[in-house]
C-alpha cells in the first residue's frame, strides 16, 4: 500500500468532504482543484486573514482569485500568493499549526469551487484594518476578518474612501 504525502492525502479529504456535502439537499457541483492550489490559498487565508473569521478567509480568497484572472498578476494561486511583497512574510513557508489550518483548508477548498465574498466583488486589494493608507485611489468595498478590502479607482469615481465597519457572518457555514 502506498502511503500519500499529507498534503495530498489533507487536498483528497477535503475533496472527499466537498462531495459528501454535495450529496445532500440542493445540487452543488464539485470541482476537482489541484492540491497544491488548496493548499497555497489556504496559506493565504490562513495568515491574512489571522485565522479570525471565516468571512474574512473567503474575502482573501476572493481577492486572490480575482488577481489570478487579471492580467496584472501570474495566472495561478500558488502564482499570486507567492508574489514577493504581496501577502504576509513566510505565507508560503511557515507552518500552520493551530486549529485554524483545518478551516483554512475547508474554506480554500470551497472558494476555489466557486464561493466567493458577495461584498469583495472585483477588489484586488486589502490590509490590515488598522492601517491608515493616505491615497486618494482606494475604493473600500468591505471589512472583514481583521483587513479591509477595496478597488482600486480614479480618484473621483471613489465613493467609499475610508473602511467600511467590519462585516461579519454573510458568507455560509
Amino acid at each position: 500500500m502506498r502511503v500519500q504525502p499529507p498534503k495530498l492525502r489533507t487536498a483528497a479529504l477535503l475533496l472527499g468532504l466537498g462531495l459528501l456535502a454535495a450529496c445532500g439537499g440542493k445540487q452543488t457541483e464539485v470541482v476537482a482543484v489541484p492540491a497544491d492550489e488548496v493548499e497555497c490559498m489556504a496559506r493565504a487565508m490562513y495568515f491574512e486573514s489571522n485565522r479570525s473569521s471565516r468571512d474574512g478567509m473567503v474575502a482573501v480568497g476572493t481577492v486572490v482569485l480575482n488577481r489570478v484572472h487579471s492580467d496584472a498578476f501570474p495566472n495561478t494561486v500558488c502564482g499570486v500568493v507567492g508574489q514577493p511583497n504581496q501577502f504576509a512574510p513566510g505565507v508560503m513557508t511557515k507552518p500552520m499549526t493551530d486549529r485554524g489550518a483545518p478551516l483554512a483548508r475547508a474554506t480554500a477548498l470551497a472558494v476555489l469551487q466557486g464561493e466567493r465574498h458577495p461584498k469583495v466583488t472585483r477588489a484586488k486589494f486589502f490590509h490590515a484594518a488598522w492601517y491608515n493608507a493616505n491615497y486618494n485611489n482606494m475604493h473600500y468595498v468591505v471589512t472583514a476578518g481583521g483587513n479591509a478590502f477595496y478597488e482600486k479607482r480614479r480618484a473621483h469615481l471613489v465613493t467609499a474612501p475610508n473602511p467600511l465597519p467590519p462585516l461579519e457572518g454573510i458568507t455560509p457555514h
